[in-house]
């Protein structure tokens, strides 16, 4: 039973990450990108706690979490780019 959910829940998160993908190539804005990389890397994630669900391994979960770190990181630097221009600033007050 716990296969079938889970290959379920993987087609709708799959779908998820395929239309979030249309979102990057073909969005309006730049902001509209960034939130749909966004989505797709919190999608990543939950796919990647479903196998590990699915599969019975623990491993998993410590992947999902450095990876969520990491796009965490990445969308705040993107934010403070698209908003100031620069990721690290040198000090100086504007």
């Amino acid at each position: 039973m716990i296969a079938l959910v889970t290959l379920v829940v993987l087609s709708g998160i799959t779908l998820s990450i395929l239309l979030s993908a249309y979102r990057v190539l073909f969005g309006p804005t730049i902001p509209d990108r960034v939130v749909a990389l966004d989505n797709i890397s919190t999608n990543l994630v939950a796919a990647i706690v479903v196998f590990s669900i699915r599969s019975d391994s623990a491993l998993y979960i410590d992947v999902a979490l450095v990876i969520a770190i990491l796009s965490f990181l990445a969308t705040v630097a993107a934010a403070k780019y698209l908003l100031r221009g620069t990721v690290i600033d040198n000090g100086s007050a504007r």
